[in-house]
């Protein structure tokens, strides 16, 4: 039994280690990048907390043990559900069943140009990217004389009200007055504006009115200006207009509209809004019972009529119960149908403080961060991982200390013997 799995974010991965250890079941994990990515801390790696290899393991290490398991580096860029095959590398291969876990990337509501300006959060390279604008800002700002230059430079937006826009926007803040405010000498970091804006009502629309309340006021003593029922427009390398107003603005992050692959768009099936693939019950797309389609890219339609969200937690236990799929399709039994079993939500705001809805429990501040950190140190994988990252946050946490705070090039290009001063101001 040939079992493909696309992708090694949360849902594939998932899935080839539960599909792994039925008996004749041999399983090709295929991703374009070699490694897996521990996303929801990718928001510490923009803001220096901590370094890419602190939430990233390699696939090959992952399944070191598993020898029917075959990791691909590979990008597959085609899809024939009919015939049950994919294409990578320049061939067509086919299988017994196909699991699609290829994530979801940002989207610019048709503007694609703003990306320019307005980088997402969705992978290391724009995670470094980001703390590469971030703290080359700070950078600027030291040496520059303008008053009104200096005060751009020192205003960062970020557009999407969401946990990450959320973490990112109080991250950005306490940096700046709990963490290089000690270390520039002309830099008025006490004049530093973080900016959230959100479309929608209010932030952390997904959460309880309460936390979203709570979120808003523990951002506000850090600092951030909370924006909301109001739209970002016009992003360009000035800024960005914000309802009426324009704000001169020398870094903006994008933490609003997601889409998923563009794999789906060669997929001949119906899709949600948003163009996430439609599934079955068992996580199978209609009239194709062997091809599965998990996490971001999938939509699950729940009980109450909506699709369950994007979210890790759903991608986990999308891949572990596709082995429960494969395993009664063995044995000639009804498939089962999936049931997700909500775990809750968290979002930290800042170092100390965060929001939490678990089950009918509704708290923040204090005790909620610590449940935060608890939780996703438990869910990082590795020894190695759970160990760097947990001294990292006991270092932070009594020295106010960013030990990440490089700032590098997603290109060796940069390098070419150009003044340090035209190289400092490149995007």
């Amino acid at each position: 039994m040939r079992v493909a799995v696309v992708g090694g974010g949360f849902g594939g991965l998932s899935a080839a280690q539960a599909i792994s250890k039925i008996n004749g079941c041999q399983v090709s994990l295929i991703d374009r990048r070699n490694f897996h990515l521990f996303q929801p801390l990718l928001y510490q790696v923009a803001m220096a907390g901590l370094n890419p290899a602190d939430i990233a393991v390699p696939l090959r290490a992952i399944f070191r043990k598993q020898r029917n398991v075959n990791v691909i580096l590979a990008e597959v860029d085609g899809v024939d559900v009919a015939q049950i095959k994919i294409k990578f590398d320049g061939a067509w291969h086919r299988f017994d069943y196909l699991v699609l876990a290829c994530g979801a990337k940002h989207f610019y509501f048709g503007k694609k140009e703003w990306e320019e300006f307005a980088p997402g959060l969705k992978n290391i390279e724009q995670a470094t990217e980001i703390r590469r604008r971030v703290l080359m800002a700070f950078e600027l700002a030291e040496k520059e004389p303008s008053f009104e230059v200096q005060t751009r430079l020192l205003t960062f937006v970020v557009v999407g009200g969401g946990p990450t826009g959320v973490e990112l926007a109080g991250a950005i803040a306490e940096m700046a007055s709990r963490t290089l405010y000690r270390d520039y000498r002309h830099a008025q970091l006490k004049r530093t504006r973080v900016i959230l804006v959100e479309a929608g009502p209010r932030i952390l629309s997904s959460f309880p009115e309460s936390l979203s309340l709570k979120a808003s006021g523990y951002l506000e003593k850090l600092g951030v200006e909370v924006i909301e029922n109001c739209r970002a427009d016009g992003l360009s390398s000035e800024g960005l207009r914000v309802g009426d107003n324009f704000v001169n603005a020398s870094t903006i992050i994008w933490a609003a509209g997601v889409k998923p692959s563009s794999l789906n768009e060669k997929i001949a099936t119906p899709k949600e809004q948003s163009g996430r693939a439609i599934v079955e019950k068992d996580l199978s797309l209609p009239g194709s019972p062997n091809v599965f389609v998990i996490g971001d890219q999938g939509a699950f339609i729940g009980e109450d009529q909506r699709a369950l969200p994007g979210i890790a937690p759903v991608a986990n236990q999308q891949g572990a119960f596709l082995a429960k799929v494969i395993r009664a399709d063995l044995n000639q039994l009804p498939r089962p149908q999936f049931r997700y079993f909500d775990k809750g939500i968290m979002a930290t705001v800042g170092r100390t403080k965060a929001v939490a809805h678990v089950d009918r429990f509704k708290f923040g501040g204090f005790l909620a961060w610590a449940a935060w950190v608890l939780v996703h140190i438990v869910y990082l994988m590795r020894f190695r991982n759970k160990f760097f990252v947990f001294m990292q946050w006991v270092w932070a946490y009594f020295t106010f200390g960013r030990g990440a705070r490089l700032i590098t090039y997603n290109s060796w290009k940069f390098y070419s013997g150009e003044p340090i001063s035209m190289v400092l101001r490149k995007k």
